[in-house]
């Protein structure tokens, strides 16, 4: 289970509408923040979508449209942590780590974190910190 983000640009100040939304990406637990990517676009890393994040005219919801402060989507992504995960236990229903990662197209990644393996055609890279560059449709 995860929450996916949501860009929505050119706000309206009066009614608070505004244009076409944009995936961010989807937080899901103990994994890096699948940060949605649109290298078309220019959006090829975090580093791209923070002036949008700040930008007045745009907002930042989860699915739920609960409204997210740039600083708060920010720490989504980067102050990402593993759930106590210890390495050293099989998960349940795999018979080693080895068989989930294979199972899951997944890699160890930082801080206790599973991370996307990178296939070139859903995960593209890995960002600097807690996130993995994600393209195509996914939620």
């Amino acid at each position: 289970m995860g929450t996916n983000y949501y860009l929505c640009p050119n706000r309206c100040a009066h009614c608070g509408r505004s244009d076409e939304k944009k995936h961010i990406g989807k937080s899901s637990a103990g994994w890096a923040f699948a940060l949605h990517v649109y290298p078309d676009d220019g959006i090829k890393d975090l580093a791209d979508w923070i002036p949008l994040f700040d930008d007045k005219k745009n907002h930042v919801e989860d699915e739920y449209g609960r409204e997210i402060s740039s600083q708060m989507m920010l720490e989504v992504i980067r102050d990402r942590q593993g759930i106590g995960r210890d390495w050293n236990k099989v998960p349940s229903m795999y018979s080693s780590w080895e068989d989930f990662h294979e199972k899951n197209y997944s890699e160890k990644g930082p801080n206790g974190l599973v991370r996307a393996s990178v296939d070139n055609r859903h995960c593209i890279g890995h960002g600097e910190g807690n996130w993995d560059l994600m393209i195509g449709e996914f939620s």
